[in-house]
């Protein structure tokens, strides 16, 4: 069906201007609303007002201007049904073959500090979604176009449609139409039942409604007999793993992904230059020195063998020196803000390794999920990062300035470790890490085995463990392993027995008042 007029009104007008010259130049005419029609107009561009086009002027401050029969019916009538072509002759309503939409900017009017709920409420949009849903639902016949960067696409239809859009296309068109609007009501409601009856944000919405775009099929889940697909948030907050770009290597696959983020998101937390292995989304190494292959080389002694095959991220610049370390082991992924031209040279004498990039910003979704059978578990990110300010030393022994420093940058490698987490470390570089385990003394065995299997003296160390200990047995294997001061949330009903273990053993340890528990 050959387009003879085309309605747009369009709330971001990015490329509107081009467009709609070359929709005149294939010989549509256009129908136009508001703010577009007057940026069209001034563009020197032939346009018909939708208040003169129905004979009825736009009222209420422009809330209703297209809710009108000459519109809709001009857009739902189908074109194989003879008493609908009958019904629009007899009330002269032309047919709109093409309809050009996006709608108020809500999202970004409720993401403003001082945006006040009249502010959002004026930006809900009525007419855009009606006309949005009104073209995608009749898709046999007409073309609705919701997103900008598909307009080189629909000028190329028509080209080599000869002033059509193939069915196909449509289709998708009206499949991108339908999520859009489904978007857009998902965000109004996340919004509007987070508020309470006195109009305050709660910290949670009573309808959390959730958006994600396909970025990706995977060749299987976490295991092969699992299928598996990547999707992009439609809010992605700066620095996210989801804004990669791939330099090098074959595709991700879903545990590298997950892994991935794992050590991106721990990296991202270090203002040192910083490097950070990850094996089964746990660190296997973690170092900052004064640049990254120092960082990388404190990182893998830590457990060599473990580091086999692992994720590798960097919070700065990978340059030549540290590409030739890496590249004698067998890594999955590398991860950094920027690779220099020498450093991807480098990696390109083994192609197989998935080499990615990604600004360094701190981002943070406003909510981690987790999926359950039958529903889903929400809760704020863990965030909060602690200062020397925040401890309470409790020993009668007082950590030195340097073991302030260790602690503190064990505390920051223990919130990435999986529950239970035992952490020796010095010298901001990881000694031995016990993760996972059921209970918190075979954490701290498994941190002293690993360390010795390494070659690592733990003698002087200092050690986090993300909750507290229930009892003194183990602070008793980190302190004989030879950890000389403590890091610990405190809060156990035992508190005051193991704090005379600590002072009998004459180390030091201070309390944060927090845990990093991570499932």
């Amino acid at each position: 069906m050959t387009i003879k007029q085309a309605l747009i009104s369009v709330s971001d007008k990015s490329g509107i201007i081009e467009l709609s010259q070359q929709l005149i130049q294939c010989g549509i005419t256009i129908l136009s609303t508001g703010g577009t029609a007057k940026l069209l107009q001034e563009a020197g561009i032939a346009v018909t007002e939708v208040s003169d086009y129905t004979g009825f002027p736009e009222m209420l401050d422009g809330r209703v201007k297209t809710l009108h029969p000459k519109i809709h019916a001009g857009i739902l009538a189908r074109n194989d049904l003879a008493e609908h072509q009958t019904a629009l002759d007899k009330a002269a309503i032309p047919n709109i073959e093409l309809v050009i939409v996006n709608l108020y900017p809500f999202r970004q009017t409720i993401a403003k500090l001082d945006c006040s709920l009249d502010d959002a409420v004026e930006n809900i949009d009525i007419g855009g979604p009606t006309m949005v849903r009104a073209a995608a639902k009749n898709y046999s016949k007409v073309t609705i176009v919701t997103d900008p960067q598909d307009y080189p696409l629909l000028l190329e239809e028509l080209k080599s449609h000869h002033g059509s859009v193939s069915p196909a296309m449509r289709f998708k068109f009206a499949q991108k139409a339908f999520t859009h609007t489904a978007s857009y009501d998902s965000a109004i409601s996340n919004y509007l039942t987070a508020l309470d009856a006195n109009f305050q944000h709660k910290d949670f919405p009573d309808s959390l409604n959730l958006n994600f775009n396909i970025a990706q099929h995977l060749r299987y889940g976490e295991n092969p007999h699992q299928k598996a697909a990547f999707y992009r948030d439609e809010a992605i907050p700066p620095g996210s793993l989801a804004n990669y770009k791939q330099l090098q290597g074959k595709e991700l696959s879903y545990n590298n992904i997950a892994d991935t983020d794992a050590a991106w998101e721990c990296v991202k937390t270090f203002d040192s230059p910083a490097c950070v292995i990850v094996k089964h989304a746990n660190p296997c190494g973690i170092a900052i020195a004064e640049n990254t292959l120092r960082a990388y080389q404190l990182a893998f002694a830590t457990d060599p063998t473990s580091a086999f095959g692992g994720i590798i991220a960097f919070n700065r610049t990978v340059d030549q020196d540290t590409a030739e370390a890496v590249l004698k082991q067998f890594v999955e992924v590398i991860i950094a803000p920027e690779i220099t031209q020498e450093a991807q040279q480098l990696l390109l004498q083994k192609n197989n390794i998935r080499v990615l990039i990604l600004p360094l910003q701190h981002g943070y979704h406003r909510y981690d999920l987790k999926r359950i059978g039958g529903g889903l578990l929400v809760q704020t990110p863990d965030t909060k990062n602690i200062s020397v300010s925040n401890l309470n030393i409790v020993t009668q022994l007082k950590p030195t300035p340097q073991q302030l420093d260790d602690l503190l940058f064990a505390w920051r490698v223990a919130k990435f470790v999986k529950s239970n987490t035992i952490v020796f470390c010095k010298n901001g570089q990881t000694l031995g890490i016990g993760a996972g385990q059921m209970s918190r003394v075979d954490s701290a065995r498994i941190a002293s085995i690993k360390a010795q299997q390494a070659g690592l003296d733990l003698k002087g160390s200092a050690v986090a463990s993300d909750a507290f200990f229930p009892f003194r047995d183990g602070l008793d294997v980190v302190v004989q392993a030879g950890a000389t001061a403590v890091i610990q949330p405190g809060g156990s009903i035992r508190d005051n027995e193991v704090i005379a273990a600590a002072d009998e053993q004459g180390v030091s340890m201070v309390f944060t008042g927090i845990r990093h528990f991570r499932h």
